[in-house]
């Protein structure tokens, strides 16, 4: 006998049943993305102050956007707020900030002096910046954290606008008049540019904690360096990042004397506290 029950028509439509659930929408978190938006807003203030020839405020533009860039992820991190919205945010913001905008300021400063040479070695710090952000974002899982690859896009970007600041404070205007001044921001310009697409490995500092307990001397250096920058912020910001600059490469050759590999990409995806890293 049939249980009349198997055929009762169904209150539930076959269409409902088959339809997709909607994935439910995302919003975005506010705090770190605030700190994303001012460190874009430094970049772009930065092009604006150059474009009217305020060189030294381009400067500050660009040094508050380090800052504002070094502070998100953090921010996300203790808040647990990180994203793939805010990770792709931060790329764009980089990108302006550390990659079109230092490529601008230093092509209105001293780069148009030079023609087409100019404009290219201009191009070439913003491809390459570019081209640093894109490998990144693909190698960020199979990277040494304590290395990256490459000079990063802030240091770059601070070695040129760091010479545009220090020159300008200096009181040199119009260099893109003086063939001497503008060879040297051109050979800058390509040294930061093309160091950042390089595999040497410069120290990433992220393997330094905040949370743990340090030595009171560290506290005291920490308060001598302040008062160092203070001594005169241009000069001493530009030595510090030059210093930096060059470091990757006494890395790579200090390691390529004693035998040990120099590539920061490890070996294994399987093992991401492996020691060893490949050639």
């Amino acid at each position: 006998m049939t249980d009349p029950k198997l055929n009762a028509p169904s209150d539930v439509d076959d269409d409902d049943v088959d339809a997709p659930v909607r994935p439910r929408r995302k919003g975005i978190y506010i705090l770190p993305n605030l700190f994303t938006l001012a460190a874009l807003f430094g970049g772009f203030y930065g092009i604006v102050m150059a474009m009217n020839g305020r060189f030294e405020q381009s400067a500050y533009g660009i040094f508050c956007a380090m800052v504002l860039d070094s502070l998100d992820g953090r921010v996300a991190r203790m808040t647990n707020t990180q994203s793939t919205f805010g990770e792709q945010m931060d790329s764009l913001s980089d990108m302006v900030s550390f990659g079109a905008a230092p490529a601008l300021i230093m092509y209105v400063w001293a780069l148009q002096g030079l023609g087409k040479l100019g404009w290219i070695a201009a191009f070439v710090y913003c491809a390459s910046a570019a081209l640093r952000l894109a490998r990144f974002n693909t190698n960020i899982g199979v990277v040494d954290k304590r290395f990256f690859q490459g000079v990063p896009s802030p240091a770059a970007a601070a070695l040129v606008v760091g010479l545009v600041w220090v020159m300008d404070d200096a009181g040199y205007t119009a260099v893109h008049t003086n063939p001497q001044l503008a060879w040297v921001a051109f050979g800058f310009t390509l040294y930061a540019g093309l160091t950042m697409v390089t595999n040497v490995p410069f120290y990433s500092f992220k393997d330094v904690s905040f949370k743990r307990s340090v030595p009171f001397i560290v506290i005291v250096a920490i308060a001598l360096g302040i008062a160092l920058i203070n001594i005169h912020p241009p000069s001493v910001l530009f030595g510090v990042f030059c210093i930096y600059g060059v470091s990757g490469y006494v890395v790579y050759a200090y390691r390529r004397m004693k035998g040990k590999p120099v590539s920061v990409i490890a070996t294994s995806t399987d093992e991401p506290d492996e020691q060893g890293l490949h050639r």
